[in-house]
């Protein structure tokens, strides 16, 4: 890259980073002490606002850098995570929105215990979503990483390594002193920042064909040295009966996973009313559809204008595809349009990240404080900690998790955004999804039950992928000269998310003692007429 892309870029950047942290400031100055104002931001958004904040945080950099380049990679394969990711709202719509808005307090963890033994449950399910946390958060800094290697042209390891602990410590900043009122209108200026520089490089690319979607299609084939292979099923999920169990475990996972997600469920306590959260859900899939339809298009010109040759030697993994894709129709490298074209992508893209690790950070530490913290430290049959020293606590644990996402993303530099976050849905989808169905349709589910839903699903999921060849036994793996691999999938969603639910009914079949029936018939009321709720 040229010296007029870095430098645009970076003011860029640095004008977004102004903007974020001057709402940080605004927000620190109103009053957040209390866990409702830092964890939920006093439940004051309307539907709208917070269906702009849901969009700001599920359209991460997974989706505007790695769901790309897979489509410009692979074709009609990476399609998949687009219907994953949009198919998956129709679950969180019908199934679990309302329900958790009224059930729940803060976190997961509310929903699950309402109705149980509160201790085990909460270190269970709190273990569970700091685990998918981090596991996102890991996407979003590889995602910058990759983002500063193109912008500075291969700097080195030193350069990205640099933007990975910057985006860390910006992420502590603006959940330690912002809480969600800051990070809610952080994803709000993101989600329409992305959404409009999406359609723009989506008309662009439309323009570039006369609108003539045929005539992209044909030139994306020919461009991506697959032909017509590219159009069909098949190319990256079709050659082994290993890669097509991949791609039906890689469809459960994303499909099942976004209603476990923590930051995604935290987003429904931000509202005053399960009507209110309802009403949330559909802005944001409304927005989320027409991202994805955008996306499609950008993964298909990324072939069609630059070659899937171009994309792959720019990055392996394909990140960098909407860049370059937008370098080139500015104008290419050297032009004016060219320089300020990449350089509001690249900015875009990396407000992308900077909100999206807000969240999850924010969610994360309220999984710390609220529910391992409190039910660790907290005397047997006392009342829950004190309000203040809660939030305390939630502030210091986002330094904790924001210094382990940065030590794994190093590691996990060189791997795709869009396949490191299908990793967290599955764990998500295999810990989490289980232990929520369950406590909110399921009469008869016991504390045991939840207990090893939860681990059921969470430790099988680990352990798969720490024996897959996602970290071990080839040369994309994340230690390529170790081979300790001996689970064929990348994705262990087929086999762990059948074993969250298994163990769940187990756990409740073999429980010493009964589901209290009292609770759990005051539990359903409250869900479904929000008597009672916060």
């Amino acid at each position: 890259m040229t010296g007029d892309h870095r430098t645009l870029a970076l003011v860029l950047f640095s004008a977004f980073i102004a903007v974020t942290l001057a709402i940080t400031t605004w927000a620190g100055r109103r009053r957040h002490g209390s866990p409702e104002e830092f964890y939920a931001g006093g439940r004051l958004f309307s539907p709208m606002e917070n269906g702009f904040a849901i969009a700001g945080d599920y359209m991460s950099a997974a989706s505007f850098l790695g769901v790309s380049g897979l489509i410009a990679l692979f074709g009609y394969d990476g399609l998949l995570y687009c219907v994953g990711f949009l198919v998956a709202w129709l679950v969180v719509l019908f199934l679990v929105a309302e329900l958790v808005r009224n059930c729940g307090r803060f976190t997961l963890a509310d929903v699950v215990a309402a109705r149980m033994r509160e201790r085990p449950v909460r270190i269970a399910s709190g273990a569970a979503s700091v685990t998918v946390s981090v596991l996102y958060l890991v996407a979003q800094m590889v995602g910058a990483g990759s983002l500063v290697a193109l912008l500075l042209d291969g700097a080195g390891a030193q350069a990205r390594t640099g933007m990975v602990v910057a985006v860390g410590a910006l992420m502590v900043v603006y959940v330690a002193f912002g809480g969600m009122r800051a990070t809610t209108w952080i994803q709000i200026v993101k989600a329409v920042l992305l959404l409009g520089g999406a359609a723009a490089l989506t008309a662009l690319v439309v323009l570039r064909f006369h609108g003539d979607l045929n005539a992209l299609l044909n030139t994306a084939a020919e461009h991506s040295g697959h032909g017509r292979e590219f159009l069909a099923p098949g190319l990256k999920y079709g050659h082994t009966w290993t890669s097509r169990l991949d791609f039906i475990s890689l469809g459960l996972a994303l499909v099942l996973g976004t209603a476990g997600l923590p930051h995604i469920l935290a987003r429904f306590y931000t509202v005053p009313t399960a009507r209110a959260a309802r009403r949330s859900a559909v802005w944001a899939i409304v927005l989320i559809g027409g991202f994805y339809l955008m996306t499609i298009l950008l993964g298909l010109g990324a072939a069609a204008v630059l070659g899937s040759d171009a994309v792959r030697a720019s990055g392996k993994a394909g990140n960098t595809a909407v860049p370059l894709l937008a370098l080139h129709l500015g104008g290419g490298a050297g032009s004016t349009g060219g320089t300020v074209l990449f350089a509001v992508v690249a900015a875009v893209a990396f407000a992308t990240i900077l909100a999206v690790v807000a969240g999850i950070t924010l969610a994360s530490s309220a999984s710390v404080a609220h529910d391992l913290y409190a039910s660790l430290r907290r005397p047997r049959g006392t009342r829950r900690g004190t309000r203040h020293g809660e939030v305390t606590v939630a502030r210091l644990a986002a330094v904790g998790v924001g210094a382990v996402s940065i030590g794994l993303a190093l590691l996990a530099r060189d791997l795709n955004v869009a396949f490191l976050v299908g990793l967290a849905f599955a764990v998500a989808a295999s810990a989490n999804l289980p232990a929520l169905l369950y406590a909110l349709f399921w009469h008869r589910f016991t504390t045991r039950g939840a207990v090893w839903s939860v681990y059921g699903g969470l430790l099988p999921a680990i352990t798969l992928v720490v024996l897959s060849p996602v970290v071990s036994g080839t040369p994309e793996s994340l230690f390529p000269g170790r081979d300790f691999a001996c689970f064929p999938l990348d994705n262990p969603g087929i086999v762990s998310i059948p074993l969250g639910f298994l163990m769940g009914w187990l756990g409740t079949v073999l429980s010493p003692e009964a589901a209290d029936r009292a609770r759990h018939a005051e539990t359903e009321v409250r869900s479904l007429t929000g008597a009672g709720a916060a």
